[in-house]
């Protein structure tokens, strides 16, 4: 089927309270695996790239790629920016087909990102979905770095999201990009307050790396979208790295780039099962 948007999904899972992964990819293997592992679990697949991926390869390039993908699969697939970092990248990105786009306005103070995200919604005119960010998380993503953690204020979150017009809200409360040199402090009560004065779905990044616990806790207290990137970058290059180690004279990319496969469609399909929505394709 044609790429979907990301907004049903989210709206799903809201009402039935389990949340959607969205996998970061950073190349076709790793998007094939992805939707295998979502039509191995019949569940939605969300497939995501950063600005630095889309220096990588050009949004065209993955929105042409994945789209294609999306025609042969039985489930739903949508094609989001993660961590937009600027109108003009959230702007080519849908022109090239993107049908989900998050404009990341968390290092500006907050009405220069309410007035940020405000025209990523505005330009997207309702026909893709806009998720904003309020509150920091630490660690490194991409091109964005946290050096201390800034959790969401709820007041200022239901403000947000009622002046800026978003569909989804990704919210601070304590994670961090990148894998955890020690367990992360989670202000989970945090994510409760929010969700009383919050209508939209929440997101939470910086998963990679949280206990299941944590995850399903997250969860219940209103998280509907579950970032993975760390993680998936890891298992795509320990299978690459185990299949050299056993051959050290394999040169066929595709042989590597299978064994990579092999790892992040099994680490796909347990994030789906962890997050609740396997079986919830439609």
């Amino acid at each position: 089927m044609p790429l979907v948007t990301s907004k049903q999904m989210l709206l799903d899972a809201q009402r039935g309270t389990y949340a959607v992964c969205a996998f970061n990819i950073e190349n076709m293997e790793m998007a094939q695996a992805v939707i295998d592992a979502a039509e191995e679990t019949d569940s939605p697949a969300l497939l995501q790239t950063t600005p630095s991926t889309l220096r990588y390869a050009a949004p065209e390039v993955f929105a042409a790629m994945i789209g294609a993908m999306a025609a042969q699969a039985r489930v739903p697939v949508a094609l989001h920016v993660d961590h937009g970092n600027s109108l003009d990248l959230v702007a080519r990105a849908l022109a090239a087909g993107y049908t989900s786009a998050m404009i990341d306005g968390s290092a500006l103070p907050f009405e220069e990102n309410i007035a940020l995200t405000r025209e990523a919604v505005r330009a997207a005119a309702g026909r893709i979905p806009i998720e904003g960010e309020l509150g920091r998380v630490g660690g490194k993503e991409d091109d964005l770095i946290a050096g201390a953690d800034a959790n969401t204020d709820p007041a200022q979150a239901a403000e947000f999201a009622r002046r800026t017009g978003v569909d989804s809200l990704a919210v601070g409360i304590g994670t961090a990009h990148g894998f955890y040199v020690k367990a992360p402090a989670l202000d989970i009560a945090r994510l409760s307050e929010i969700r009383a004065v919050v209508d939209v779905p929440l997101v939470l990044h910086g998963a990679s790396g949280l206990t299941d616990e944590d995850v399903r806790e997250c969860i219940a207290r209103g998280i509907c979208k579950v970032n993975i990137a760390t993680e998936l970058r890891a298992a795509y290059t320990g299978g690459v790295k185990q299949a050299l180690q056993e051959d050290p004279n394999l040169f066929d990319p595709k042989k590597f780039g299978t064994a990579g496969k092999h790892r992040v469609k099994e680490l796909a399909a347990a994030k789906i099962m962890l997050c609740g929505c396997a079986g919830k394709m439609s």
